[in-house]
């Protein structure tokens, strides 16, 4: 019986086979989409993935400013950030953050569901989150998922 054959591959960065991938956002759930964008990004949707390495996909989201939240999040969800300073927590709700950066509100969703460590915040810069329906990824001939 041959041996060699049952041997676990890991996938390394010369082995890895990264694509690009267009997501458009419009009309989407926020939490089920960043669940999706999070897999493809860390790659768990390939038969190659090996959880140390960055094997995943690069993934362009475009109308990130038409996402949807459910219930009454939109008002009562409350994001929190601390400048550095003594009384410098500040919070803000989706509605204000959709108003002021609205590609922020997929980016903190995605972010929070990759791993909190050196390879989370490699894998974070595969992700490229636009507000409206162009993108300057064309060179890159990305392919349209819908998830």
């Amino acid at each position: 019986m041959n041996t060699l054959s049952y041997k676990t591959v890991s996938a390394n960065k010369q082995t890895t086979n990264k694509e690009w991938i267009v997501v458009d956002a419009e009309g989407e759930i926020l939490g089920r989409l960043s669940s999706e964008i999070a897999k493809v990004i860390r790659g768990k949707h390939k038969p190659t993935f090996t959880p140390n390495v960055d094997c995943g996909d690069n993934v362009i989201v475009i109308n990130a400013d038409k996402v949807k939240l459910t219930g009454n999040k939109l008002n009562d969800k409350v994001y929190t950030s601390y400048t550095g300073y003594p009384g410098g927590q500040r919070f803000i709700s989706p509605k204000e953050l959709l108003a002021k950066h609205p590609t922020r509100i997929v980016e903190k969703a995605v972010r929070g569901m990759l791993p909190k460590n050196k390879l989370g915040r490699a894998l974070f810069k595969n992700l490229f989150v636009y507000a409206g329906n162009e993108h300057p990824h064309a060179a890159q001939s990305p392919k349209t998922v819908k998830f």
